[in-house]
C-alpha cells in the first residue's frame, strides 16, 4: 500500500510468485500497530499468495528451525552514502537475525526513497505515543503508571543488508552511492 500499482517489498514476492516460484510469507504482526497482521496479510490475501501471520517475536525462530530462505523488507528511507535503511520498528532485529542464520536480507525501496542529501547521524526517528504500546484496542494490558518506549522505525545499518533492490537495479549498499554518482 506504500506504493501504486506493483508496490515495493510485496512486489518482490509477487513477481517471484509470477515466476513460478513455491512462496509461502510468513507476515510479521508489525507491532504496535499490527500493520503486518491487517494490512500485509490483506494484501497477500488479495493477491492469493500464501502467508502465515507470525508474532514479531517468532521471526528468529522460524530462522533457526530453517522455515525462512530469505528476508524481504521495505524501506521509508535509504541513505545513499552509506546503504543505511530506515524502515519499520523491526526492521533491524529481523536483519540482525538473517545474518545470524545466513539468510539473505534484502530490501525493496523505490528510488523515491533514497536519500542523498543526508548522512545517517542526522536521520530523527520518531517516537510514537505510549497508549500504542499501553493499550490493544481499547483495552490497557499495560498496569498504571508503567512506562512505555514506541520507537515507530528503526536503522538497519548496511553491512547487515544483502541486497537493495530497486526499479533502477539491484545493489549492494555500498554500490548505491556509486550508481548515483556515476
Amino acid at each position: 500500500m506504500a506504493t501504486a500499482g506493483y508496490g515495493t517489498a510485496l512486489g518482490v514476492i509477487r513477481a517471484a510468485v509470477e515466476q513460478g516460484k513455491n512462496v509461502t510469507v510468513y507476515a510479521s504482526e508489525t507491532r504496535p500497530r499490527l500493520q503486518g497482521a491487517r494490512l500485509t496479510a490483506y494484501e497477500l490475501k488479495m493477491l492469493r499468495i500464501p502467508y502465515v501471520v507470525v508474532p514479531d517475536t517468532a521471526v528468529a525462530f522460524l530462522m533457526y528451525r530453517k522455515m525462512v530462505d530469505c528476508a524481504v523488507v521495505g524501506a521509508d528511507r535509504v541513505i545513499a552514502r552509506t546503504g543505511h535503511v530506515i524502515n519499520k520498528i523491526g526492521t533491524l532485529s529481523a536483519a540482525v537475525n538473517a545474518k545470524h542464520f545466513n539468510i539473505p536480507f534484502y530490501v525493496a525501496a523505490p528510488f523515491s526513497t533514497i536519500d542523498t542529501k543526508h548522512n545517517v547521524e542526522e536521520v530523527v526517528i520518531e517516537e510514537r505515543s505510549e497508549d500504542e504500546v499501553h493499550y490493544v484496542g481499547r483495552t490497557r494490558i499495560t498496569p498504571r503508571g508503567a512506562r512505555a518506549i514506541n520507537y515507530a522505525f528503526d536503522i538497519t545499518p548496511p553491512e547487515l543488508v544483502t541486497y537493495i533492490i530497486t526499479e533502477k537495479g539491484i545493489f549492494k549498499p555500498e554500490e548505491l552511492w556509486k550508481f548515483i554518482t556515476g
